[in-house]
């Protein structure tokens, strides 16, 4: 009998987990639903994918509003990881802003910029993140408005990493639950995509116990 339910509970630890994995803070989040009325959000909808000169110029002016650049990356999707959009991206800022390469780009980016490439990075190879957490820290540290867009997104892609980890899933609730309660932060991100977000965040709690 214990042998019978110890390999029950195996099981059902292993589907609970097939079932985690096969969706991720990055793909699951499709908090651009929010923003779905925006007219460059509506663009993004009808190109494959794929980033345009249009989708472009709109990621790279500094006037236009962080959240609906995040929001045009995250409708673009993930599927299809193969379609380099952070390339194009990075050879269009080479020739729009006169970065040298990719080294300069990412010492001198502006925050915005750096943002948007991380998380063009993430989407396309949620697998491995590593770069694209670099970049959005770089951002980070570059914004001084106290951004929750700016932080939002940079804490899920360090949560894609911690869906990986051994132990991690706790701390995938964590990293992003830390930005919903600082207070310091600028909401910059309409509450319909934030709840959005945390629709699906917020399952990981329960992988925290009693912490």
């Amino acid at each position: 009998m214990m042998k019978t339910k110890c390999s029950l509970l195996v099981l059902i630890l292993f589907f609970s987990y097939r079932s985690m994995s096969a969706d991720s803070p990055l793909t699951s989040t499709s908090f651009s639903e929010a923003y779905k009325n925006e007219k460059i959000v509506i663009l993004a909808m009808g190109t494959n994918g794929i980033l345009t000169n249009e989708l472009m110029d709109y990621l790279i002016t500094a006037d236009n509003p962080v959240s609906i650049k995040m929001a045009v990356i995250n409708r673009l999707g993930w599927e299809g990881d193969k379609r380099q959009n952070s390339l194009m991206l990075l050879n269009y800022l080479r020739k729009k802003k006169g970065y040298k390469d990719k080294s300069d780009f990412e010492k001198s980016g502006a925050d915005f910029e750096l943002l948007s490439m991380a998380y063009l990075r993430a989407m396309e190879n949620y697998f491995e993140v590593d770069d694209a957490i670099v970049l959005a820290e770089k951002a980070l540290l570059k914004n001084k408005t106290s951004s929750y867009t700016f932080r939002i997104i940079t804490a899920m892609i360090k949560a894609q990493k911690q869906v990986g980890a051994l132990n991690g899933w706790c701390e995938v609730y964590y990293l992003t639950n830390r930005v919903r309660e600082d207070k310091t932060a600028n909401i910059d991100l309409n509450e319909e995509a934030i709840s959005i977000i945390f629709e699906y965040m917020d399952g990981y709690k329960e992988f925290c116990g009693k912490k």
